[in-house]
């Protein structure tokens, strides 16, 4: 678990924190990246980066508030999907935030290790040049609040703000990415959550902000109390962590599943047991295409109706993969070992073992690269270029072309890596460029952090994991996508009949990443960035 040199300051979003291991889900490199305030304790304890090795006898306490009678503690921790064996399991801190993907989970858990508990009272020293950093994060702050996802879209609706924006450009993974486009989008949007709810009460309670963070882009959110999920669970009737775009989407459409409640109510679930939704609402929508093709039945699923938009179906799958118990066991080994158990590879959308995340690749082209090539397998938040695709930031590309997607690609990766590393949060970025976060770094450690130094970084971070990779057994044939998104066409939408070209940018991204046709690093590379 490790801080990076901004993590505890006053800089905005300096709260960040990384779990590393090798990834149980995948083989490859998982580097699961959080926000909160446990981040932020660890650096004031006095702790830059904290290494667990080998393994406890036994599991550590669980009744940790109460042993140690701080309030003002942090925890971070595994739930009972960890230690039932799931592949994908989080490590949640701060009840609702969470290193969430990969399984860095399953892997704290398999160290009968429960929990670690912070409490911070060093402050952070250090600072190189105070009076310049002050000048510098305040700065920044002005940015941020300026911008018009920053400062007014994310605090206001959050992640879900993209909900309507993604069906309406045809990028919507629908029912297994089958689809492009779901009818039920706008029941389960962020506009959707602002709505009053029959009775009158909402489902959104507030916004909610992580340490040091001026954006304030978490939601926190209620379910209503006659609703079937938690009609005889008292215990949910109480406000906790809303619902996020991904999860929004991995859990409703992905799975076809529109009713609102419901999806608040299987979060609260993934928060409480430690399950990453995006790789958990992608497993339910292959089981239920596997179902619906007659491959699985109600014998295999334990009685399950499992549905394409049952939310009965998605509810009970979720209660038994949180408690490993029945056809949860197998939902816990994620989409491919569940496809490849029942004889259907093809229909699980994984790069390298990990779920896809909420951007279909044939309507936004260059995510299509981001997800093939990224060292963790598929994933949105290490190489972004919706910003530019769709948002238009820091520049409108078209997300129907290929040309020039290699370089946009990098340039992401590279900037991703660097702020990662930093401590601040990916979403800052919407707004500030490494122009904006250099002088922050520079006023705050010691050397010459300029952008150029910053991005180089980056690309250091970038090829240090896949020279882990490589060496853990990945090829360049790992570097693809799934047939259905390499061959079947877009059904509707503006990218209606359009594959992802994955083919026409993966040489030039080799070629200007200084890697050999077959994805290896290059001599050259290896000696310049000292890899």
């Amino acid at each position: 678990m490790t801080t990076g040199p901004l993590t505890g300051t006053m800089a905005s979003t300096g709260g960040r924190y990384s779990v590393v291991t090798k990834s149980p889900l995948t083989g490859a490199v998982a580097c699961s990246n959080s926000g909160g305030f446990i981040g932020a304790e660890m650096k004031m304890a006095g702790w830059d980066m904290i290494i667990f090795e080998g393994k406890s006898p036994q599991p550590t306490d669980e009744r940790l508030h109460a042993k140690h009678q701080d309030p003002l503690i942090r925890v971070a921790c595994v739930g009972r999907a960890a230690e039932q064996g799931c592949l994908y399991a989080s490590v949640v801190n701060d009840l609702h935030r969470a290193a969430g993907r990969s399984g860095v989970g399953t892997v704290m858990a398999s160290k009968n290790l429960k929990a670690l508990v912070c409490r911070g009272t060093k402050g952070v020293g250090n600072i190189k040049d105070p009076m310049r950093f002050f000048q510098a994060t305040e700065q920044g702050k002005k940015v941020l609040a300026e911008n018009a996802v920053t400062g007014q879209g994310l605090p206001k609706f959050g992640t879900q703000v993209l909900m309507n924006v993604i069906n309406e450009v045809g990028a919507m993974p629908t029912r297994n990415m089958r689809e492009v486009q779901f009818e039920g989008a706008h029941k389960i949007s962020a506009e959707a959550m602002h709505e009053p709810r029959s009775d009158g009460t909402p489902n959104l309670h507030t916004n909610a902000a992580c340490f040091a963070c001026t954006i304030a882009c978490g939601r926190i959110s209620t379910i209503e109390k006659g609703h079937f999920t938690i009609e005889n669970k008292p215990k949910y009737w109480g406000a906790s962590g809303g619902l996020e775009y991904e999860a929004a989407w991995a859990l409703g459409s992905d799975t076809g599943v529109d009713d609102l409640e419901t999806l608040t109510y299987v979060n609260f679930l993934c928060n409480e047991d430690g399950i990453d939704p995006i790789s958990f609402g992608s497993t339910v929508a292959a089981a239920m295409e596997l179902y619906e093709r007659g491959v699985i039945s109600q014998e295999d699923t334990g009685g399950i109706d499992l549905r394409f938009g049952s939310a009965e179906a998605l509810a009970k799958a979720t209660e038994l993969t949180a408690r490993g118990e029945g056809f949860g066991k197998i939902l816990g080994l994620g989409s491919l070992r569940l496809c490849e158990k029942y004889g259907h590879p093809e229909l699980s959308m994984t790069v390298k073992g990990q779920e896809f995340p909420a951007y279909d690749p044939r309507g936004i082209q260059g995510m299509g690269l981001a997800y093939a090539t990224s060292n963790r397998g598929a994933c949105h938040l290490r190489g972004y270029t919706v910003a530019s695709e769709i948002l238009g930031i820091p520049e409108k590309t078209d997300p129907l072309v290929t040309e020039g997607k290699a370089e946009l690609v990098k340039a992401f990766q590279d900037a991703t890596a660097a702020v990662d590393s930093s401590g601040l949060c990916v979403f800052t970025t919407f707004a500030w460029g490494m122009e904006d976060i250099a002088p922050q770094v520079d006023a705050a450690c010691e050397g010459d952090w300029s952008a150029e130094k910053m991005l180089e970084v980056g690309e250091r971070v970038w090829n240090l994991e896949r020279d882990f990779n490589l060496k853990a057994g990945f090829t360049r044939a790992d570097d693809t996508l799934p047939h259905r998104l390499l061959e079947e066409g877009a059904n509707t939408g503006p990218a209606e009949g359009r594959v992802n070209d994955l083919q026409q940018m993966l040489p030039r991204y080799y070629e200007i990443r200084g890697w050999t046709e077959n994805g290896e690093l290059s001599d050259d590379t290896r000696r310049r960035l000292r890899v």
